[in-house]
C-alpha cells in the first residue's frame, strides 16, 4: 500500500509540474530586438519567443506557414510597431492573442518631406523608448498574469535602471566627437531618434526612406555623394541586415570607407550584439571610432 501511494503522490506531483508548463503564458515577440527587451522583462515567469531569425531585416521579412501557426496560437505578441512589421498584418490579424504595438504610445518621428507619409518606425535607437517599451511590456504581462506582477515589476524597474545608465554613457561617448565632425551617412533613415537625442547630423542616406526596400534614382545618388564630399564625412554606415552594395559604390566614388552596424536585428548569442544594450554600446562605438578618423 505504501509503494502504491508513493507512486500516486509521485503522479499527482507530475500532473502538477505539468499544469504549471502549460498554465505558463505564450509571449511571441517580431524581431530579435522586441525579444531581448520582453526576455529582461519576463525573466522565467513566461515563454517568450521570436518570429523573425537572427539577421533578418524586419522591413524585408516574408512570414512562412510555420510562423502563422505561431502568431495564431500566442498568448500575447509584442512588435515593435510604427510601421516596421507592415508585410506581417494579415498575419497579425489572425493572431487569437492579445496584439500589442510597443510603439504606440510614443512621440514619432514623422517623414518631413511634402507628400510622403509614415513614421519612423526605428525607435530604439533611442534608449528612452525602449525604458518606454519595458514599462509597456510590464504592464501588458501583468494583467495577462496576474501572480507573478511584482517580478514583472521588479525587472522592468532594474531594465530601465540600465537603460538610463546606457543613455549617459552614449552622451559621453558622443561627446567626444569633435562638434563638426558628429555627421552621419547611413545605408537608410535608420538613425533619426539616435542624431535627434545626441545632437548629430544626418547627411544623407544611401536608400531614400524609412525602410530597406526603397530604390534611390541616379539624381538621388549622385546628390548624396556631392553632399558627402562638402561635409568631408570619413565613412558610410551601413546595416549588417542590408545588402551593401549601392554603399559600396558610393564609397569608392566619394573615397570613404564602410562601417558596419547592427541596426535592425541583434547578433548571435556569441558575437557582438547578443542583447540591445549590446547592440547600443556597439553601434555607438563603432560612430565615435568611425567619426575621429580620418579619410
Amino acid at each position: 500500500m505504501r509503494v502504491r501511494h508513493v507512486v500516486l503522490l509521485g503522479s499527482m506531483l507530475l500532473a502538477a509540474l505539468s499544469l504549471h508548463v502549460v498554465s505558463q503564458i505564450t509571449v511571441l515577440c517580431t524581431t530579435t530586438i522586441v525579444g531581448d527587451v520582453a526576455r529582461e522583462i519576463a525573466g522565467d515567469d513566461a515563454s517568450v519567443t521570436v518570429l523573425m531569425p537572427v539577421g533578418a531585416d524586419p522591413h524585408a521579412f516574408q512570414a512562412s506557414p510555420r510562423d502563422a501557426i505561431a502568431v495564431e496560437g500566442a498568448d500575447l505578441v509584442f512588435l515593435s510597431g510604427a510601421g516596421l512589421e507592415g508585410s506581417l498584418a494579415p498575419l497579425l490579424q489572425a493572431a487569437r492573442g492579445r496584439v500589442v504595438d510597443l510603439s504606440s504610445e510614443l512621440a514619432l518621428r514623422q517623414n518631413p518631406l511634402p507628400g510622403e507619409g509614415g513614421f519612423d518606425p526605428h525607435v530604439w535607437f533611442d534608449p528612452r523608448n525602449v525604458a518606454a517599451w519595458s514599462e509597456t511590456i510590464a504592464r501588458v504581462l501583468a494583467e495577462a498574469d496576474p501572480d507573478h506582477a511584482s517580478m514583472y515589476r521588479v525587472r522592468a524597474d532594474a531594465y530601465q535602471k540600465e537603460i538610463g545608465e546606457l543613455d549617459l554613457w552614449i552622451h559621453d561617448r558622443v561627446a567626444t566627437i569633435p562638434e563638426e565632425a558628429r555627421r552621419l551617412v547611413t545605408d537608410h533613415e535608420a538613425f533619426g531618434y539616435f542624431a535627434d537625442l545626441y545632437g548629430i547630423e544626418e547627411i544623407g542616406t544611401i536608400l531614400p526612406g524609412y525602410s530597406t526596400l526603397s530604390e534611390p534614382s541616379a539624381r538621388e545618388l549622385a546628390a548624396l555623394e556631392d553632399a558627402i564630399r562638402a561635409a568631408g564625412v570619413p565613412c558610410i554606415f551601413v546595416g549588417t541586415t542590408i545588402p551593401s552594395d549601392l554603399a559600396e559604390q558610393v564609397a569608392a566614388d566619394t573615397g570613404t570607407r564602410i562601417v558596419f552596424l547592427y541596426t535592425g536585428s541583434l547578433s548571435e548569442p556569441d558575437g557582438a550584439a547578443a542583447t540591445y544594450l549590446d547592440l547600443m554600446r556597439f553601434d555607438v562605438e563603432q560612430i565615435v571610432r568611425g567619426l575621429t578618423a580620418s579619410p
